[in-house]
């Protein structure tokens, strides 16, 4: 008998929904590893949409596949103007800052 693979198993039925504070700070620890990309995306727009010009997104150090695939989403992000790996105040590798272009900014940029 073959040790059965975890993707090949019963996905986990659907938690009831987690109300992120938007104010700048994303935790990922208490997320699933597939809900990232789609998470990282939208909590960009909203924060870009309240005027946070820089957000942090705590992935953690772990196998640096979380951190891969939230890089990966910040690259095809329209709003971000650039990310950096946070300070030793903030995380260091285990969390990543992002400069966002606020909403407003384009919406200005698009009227000129």
């Amino acid at each position: 008998m073959s040790k059965a693979d975890p993707e090949d198993e019963e996905p986990w039925p659907d938690p009831d929904p987690i109300e992120v504070p938007i104010n700048g700070e994303l935790d990922l620890h208490n997320f699933h590893p597939r809900e990232a990309k789609d998470l990282v995306y939208h909590y960009l727009v909203e924060c870009a949409e309240r005027g946070i010009e820089t957000a942090r997104i705590i992935h953690g150090k772990g196998s640096g596949q979380l951190k891969a695939k939230v890089l990966s989403t910040l690259d095809k992000h329209p709003l971000v103007l650039g990310y950096r790996q946070a300070g030793s105040g903030g995380g260091n590798w285990g969390a990543t800052l992002v400069d966002l272009r606020t909403t407003h900014e384009s919406q200005d940029a698009q009227k000129e």
